[in-house]
């Protein structure tokens, strides 16, 4: 077994792998939190890594060995494209240093298991996002479901749809491959609220389309140039939770209209759930009978993505669970790739593993609190 186990004094050493435009979210909040130190930066382009370093004040960058032969590095920060995150992950994992990676975990689910399998045996632990779920938005709406501010939850629906991610984005063809597209790229945001609100999903059925077969980047360096997309861009998901809660949930890059919405239908009411891809609200409910709707409370963290990475550093150092677990990431990755299998054979496809919801975070959780010495 590793010596990477849960233990030790003062702040987890962290570093970043993967230099793109996530990244600097990642450091910008990261460097705010005392109980995490982010000592690296490490990308295949070590001049990108230099540069993100600099910009953030982080004293090495470098290749990943030269940055997981780092022994004050503990966590990796895994942001890297998702058809390198297995890779990346196991090497991270093989080094003794936990792994906190960006979405989806990996891009299959046997993939997803033979790495929590690796941690396990090596004492190591699995994180990953979204952390947005954590932040003051989402932990609001699971309190006033848990409350009873809607009654019993029946129903929920979710759609986010736009035009895509190559308007904005310098790079963007990743989004259309493996890994990735709307469901990939946007569901895990959606899912992993639902799986924290509801629970383990027990089955699924979905329709898919793709409306190009290639699309033209529209902004950076690479504006102009035309890429192949090879994933579905329009996926519409009927979802069924062991709880007994359903959902119907639709994720798109083929839409000139851009929407997200995010409601929960109970016996007294419905609830108006923030963005998921957010950490705020507004969160909204519409009693039974009602014809206005009444704002509630906000009440949380909302400082951006890196939450997660400061609840399981704490969990490193103290042991106990963390909320944005790699179990809980290997779930949705399973619903997603069933959603897809089901798209692809017409046909309801079964989940035959659950998980266990992650606990909300008290109201008064502070990452910018020191609690590690």
């Amino acid at each position: 077994m590793s010596s990477g186990v849960t233990g030790g004094t003062g702040p987890v050493g962290v570093a970043v792998v993967g230099a793109g435009v996530i990244s600097a979210e990642y450091l910008r909040t990261l460097s705010g939190f005392p109980d995490v130190q982010v000592v690296a930066v490490a990308d295949l382009d070590e001049r990108r890594a230099a540069a993100a370093a600099r910009t953030h004040g982080v004293p090495v960058s470098g290749g990943l060995d030269a940055v997981l032969a780092l022994p004050e590095v503990e966590l990796v920060v895994n942001l890297t494209v998702p058809a390198a995150h297995a890779q990346v992950a196991t090497a991270a994992l093989r080094a003794g240093k936990h792994v906190y990676g960006e979405k989806p975990i990996t891009l299959a689910p046997a993939e997803a298991e033979k790495l929590l399998a690796e941690a396990s045996e090596r004492g190591l632990l699995v994180g990953n996002a979204p952390d947005t779920f954590l932040g003051a938005g989402l932990q609001s709406a699971l309190r006033a479901v848990t409350a009873g501010d809607i009654g019993v939850p029946v129903a929920a629906t979710t759609v986010t749809q736009g035009l895509g991610p190559e308007a904005w984005h310098p790079d963007p063809a990743f989004f259309y491959q493996p890994g990735a597209g709307p469901l990939f790229d946007l569901g895990p945001y959606y899912l992993t609220s639902l799986v924290a609100l509801f629970g383990s999903v027990s089955q699924v059925a979905a329709t898919a389309a793709r409306a190009r077969v290639e699309r033209t980047v529209a902004s950076g360096p690479k504006a102009g140039q035309v890429f192949p997309v090879d994933v579905p861009t329009h996926v519409s998901a009927l979802i069924e939770f062991a709880s007994g809660v359903r959902a119907d949930s639709t994720f798109s890059f083929d839409s000139a209209l851009p929407r997200i919405r995010f409601e929960v239908t109970g016996t007294e009411g419905t609830l108006a759930v923030p963005d998921p891809n957010t950490f705020g609200g507004p969160l909204k409910v519409l009693p039974s009978g009602d014809d206005t709707w009444r704002e509630l409370p906000v009440r949380g963290r909302t400082d951006g993505r890196g939450l997660g990475v400061v609840d399981m550093a704490r969990a490193v150092r103290g042991g106990g669970a963390h909320r944005a677990s790699g179990a809980l990431a290997l779930h949705v990755l399973q619903t997603m790739t069933a959603i897809a299998d089901s798209a692809a054979h017409s046909r309801f496809t079964p989940l035959t593993t659950q998980v266990v919801p992650p606990l909300p975070l008290p109201e008064e959780w502070d990452p910018r609190e020191a609690t590690l010495g």
